[in-house]
């Protein structure tokens, strides 16, 4: 009798975009190695919703979620925690609507550490501080979820959104270990650098076809993402990893070995 196919866990990850003086720039962290998956990868910032991502008081310090779904809510939320614990960036606006800038930023640091160690919660903050998260310049980009093979899997939605001024990332040390504003095509040209899975290389291919931030916004809003879930298939030189032809990658397999 064969094991049962584990349950996808939902997850978002966020594509933190700027204009950079060769064109555009992601954020990307590199993962710490002893991380349970994609160990030391170059990667976007990321991770599983959290039971406090699911906090319904949330919603009344946030702006512009009219109108979508419970789930797509608790994702939104996940993705900017998430944006905050691992980039150190916060999407978010003060009592008097204006963006959380860098001397206000480098305030809110200590909240970092504290809210990854459960030490406090993302609306603690947001509620002492009085600021409302900015998740109306949250686009989706991209939907991907873990092969039915794999014995971890993650039903992973991504996010893009541009950077506002002062908000310039830093990785936490802790979870990720390094980090960079990266061309799309830089990323994937240093290989030597930098050790990247196929989901991540498919969406640095499909962002870099945007020359700037805004192209890129403006590309991400123009289509809803398909869901992507790549299946396994045999052949007399190994196993390949397949996807979808009209989810608007390319290429649309790649050898397992080199997968993740």
């Amino acid at each position: 009798m064969s094991d049962p196919v584990p349950v996808p866990v939902l997850a978002a990850t966020v594509l933190i975009v700027r204009d950079g003086a060769a064109g555009l720039e992601v954020f990307m962290v590199k993962r710490h190695h002893q991380i349970d998956f994609a160990a030391g990868a170059l990667v976007f910032p990321g991770g599983k919703a959290d039971p406090q991502d699911c906090d319904l008081e949330l919603e009344h310090y946030v702006d512009g979620i009219e109108g979508w779904s419970r789930e797509r809510r608790i994702l939104a939320f996940a993705a900017m925690r998430e944006a905050f614990e691992e980039a150190g960036v916060l999407f978010a606006r003060d009592s008097a609507n204006n963006p959380v800038g860098e001397e206000r930023l480098a305030k809110l640091q200590p909240y970092r550490e504290r809210i990854e160690k459960g030490q406090t919660t993302l609306i603690e903050m947001l509620r002492g501080e009085r600021l409302r998260l900015a998740c109306d310049d949250l686009v989706p980009f991209a939907h991907w979820v873990t092969p039915a093979s794999m014995p971890r899997r993650f039903d992973t939605h991504f996010f893009i959104v541009r950077t506002t001024p002062g908000q310039v990332g830093r990785h936490d040390g802790r979870e990720s270990v390094d980090s960079a504003w990266l061309r799309p095509q830089d990323a994937l040209a240093d290989s030597a650098r930098w050790k990247i899975i196929f989901p991540t290389k498919l969406n640095l291919l499909k962002l870099g076809r945007s020359m700037t931030a805004e192209d890129a916004i403006v590309a991400a809003r123009a289509s809803e993402p398909l869901r992507v879930e790549p299946w396994l298939e045999d052949g007399p030189e190994g196993k390949k990893l397949h996807i979808r032809e009209d989810a608007g990658y390319e290429p649309t397999w790649v050898w397992l070995r080199d997968a993740f």
